[in-house]
């Protein structure tokens, strides 16, 4: 099966936009709807789409090294989670997704997963008149030499959980107290500094409708987390 391939059928799946919502909040929504369908695989999948609190969050393996201070000394709260990668910093103005699918319905690849990820982000950037660039051998996309989107996933029996940050137009500060997933050389950077006048509100539909076309699913658009099941 190629990364040509698509299924006769788009799936359905659920979409929710709850705008800010502090990292824990988010966290522990993830790992409910995790746990709901790793009991039952056949629920439908999800796609969270929201901004944070400043937080920073490390990797399950991620090397305390790359936080420039304490973790008691930072200044927005520390948390170690389980997905992959090394430590990140999530604040308004970024645009987090957190899919939660059943890749036995796409493909059982988790290279294959982490490139249809970085497609959606191209896509959408595409859409703002900017080229976004993948660097072999590094996950994320950058756009002249900056590093505009993060990607960091946990995989549980075919479920996956966490995901993408895409800079729009943050406050790039909280970055200084760290080394962004532990790329020394190559800086982070947001959309603000290619297109001016963007704003993260219109950004959502954007990253929606392209994670639709990438993963060819129609996403159902839920008013509240108690329509996830929640």
């Amino acid at each position: 099966m190629d990364e040509g391939w698509y299924r006769e059928q788009w799936l359905q799946g659920l979409l929710y936009c709850p705008k800010i919502v502090p990292f824990q909040t988010a966290w522990e929504w993830q790992r409910s709807l995790v746990a709901q369908r790793r009991q039952n695989p056949d629920l439908t999948d999800v796609l969270l789409l929201l901004e944070h609190l400043p937080v920073y969050t490390l990797g399950q393996g991620a090397s305390l090294d790359f936080l420039k201070h304490d973790p008691q000394q930072m200044t927005a709260e520390v948390c170690r989670i389980e997905r992959g990668g090394e430590v990140t910093y999530h604040c308004p103005g970024q645009l987090v997704g957190y899919p939660i699918l059943n890749l036995r319905r796409y493909r059982q690849d988790l290279h294959w997963y982490l490139r249809q990820l970085e497609a959606v982000i191209i896509q959408v950037l595409q859409g703002y008149g900017i080229q976004g660039e993948r660097i072999e051998g590094l996950t994320g996309i950058w756009v002249e030499g900056y590093k505009v989107a993060a990607i960091g996933i946990k995989v549980s029996r075919w479920i996956t959980m966490h995901g993408f940050a895409l800079n729009v137009c943050p406050d790039l500060d909280g970055f200084r107290d760290i080394v962004p997933c532990g790329i020394s050389d190559r800086p982070v950077g947001s959309l603000q500094q290619f297109v001016p006048t963007i704003a993260v509100a219109d950004v959502y539909e954007a990253v929606a409708i392209a994670f639709a076309q990438v993963f060819q699913i129609h996403l159902i658009r839920a008013t509240q987390i108690q329509d996830l099941g929640v």
